[in-house]
């Protein structure tokens, strides 16, 4: 339905019901938007107050000097100038009237024309300008509410909170996780990361009964919570210095270790 409003107010409909040139379904269409929508009774008053700005601003004053000249023409004698015997017929003075009435409507008209077109662009803008801001509200809605979800899941009774503090190697790094294993997930939340060489980087890994699981790169450009892989059986949680483009982590240097079964 948003969409069909939409339509309707950059329609031209409006100004052809003000101008009362609308169809009688035209007619019964714009009276239904105006009856239930305030954007479109909003619209249609401010219609009514250009189209009132629009009539006192076109009521051009005549000068009172232009019909006394007029007149004052008219009254004059014209020479009469005879070529082979054709005399020159003279204007009448009605049709001098009405050239000069003919130039002056015009003139308003466009003028009026010009006034119009200006506040339909500025109705359109201002249309657009409204529902551009709809659409960030519910971005942002949409934002809190998956801001609102990660604040429950960090509340939940069944989650456990690990904090990471770094060793000697990195006195700075301070980083938690969050793990839920009824729901069986794990997040992070990256505090401070002492500041590496470029082609070094941290990652995150699990510790398994029989292996070491990496459970991807932790950035501290990125400071949001973030999702990682849940490791069931893991005993242990550690961040260690890996090198680019060694997937191995035979030469990766520890940096921080929390157990996960201290809390079990």
């Amino acid at each position: 339905m948003e969409k069909k409003l939409h339509n309707f107010l950059k329609s031209n409909i409006l100004n052809k019901y003000l101008l009362d040139e609308t169809s009688i379904e035209e007619t019964k269409d714009v009276e239904y938007f105006i009856s239930n929508y305030p954007e479109a009774a909003k619209a249609y008053e401010t219609l009514q107050d250009n189209l009132e700005i629009i009539a006192k601003a076109g009521a051009v004053d005549v000068p009172n000097n232009i019909l006394k000249d007029i007149l004052e023409s008219l009254d004059e004698k014209n020479d009469t100038k005879v070529i082979q015997l054709v005399q020159k017929r003279k204007t009448p003075w009605y049709s001098i009237a009405a050239s000069a009435a003919a130039v002056l409507f015009a003139a308003t008209s466009f003028m009026l024309y010009q006034k119009n077109q200006n506040l339909n662009n500025e109705n359109n803008i201002v249309i657009d300008e409204i529902f551009d801001l709809r659409s960030d509200i519910e971005n942002n809605n949409s934002k809190l509410d998956e801001l609102s979800r990660e604040l429950l899941k960090l509340n939940n009774p069944d989650s456990k909170k690990y904090v990471f503090n770094g060793n000697e190697r990195a006195k700075d790094l301070k980083t938690v996780a969050y793990i839920n294993p009824v729901e069986k997930t794990s997040m992070i939340d990256v505090i401070t990361l002492p500041q590496l060489p470029k082609e070094q980087h941290y990652e995150i890994w699990a510790e398994l009964q029989d292996r070491m699981v990496n459970l991807g790169i932790l950035d501290e450009s990125d400071r949001k919570l973030k999702q990682i892989p849940y490791m069931e059986d893991a005993l242990a949680l550690s961040i260690k210095i890996g090198t680019s483009g060694d997937d191995t982590n035979e030469n990766d240097t520890e940096v921080a270790e929390i157990s996960l079964k201290d809390k079990d």
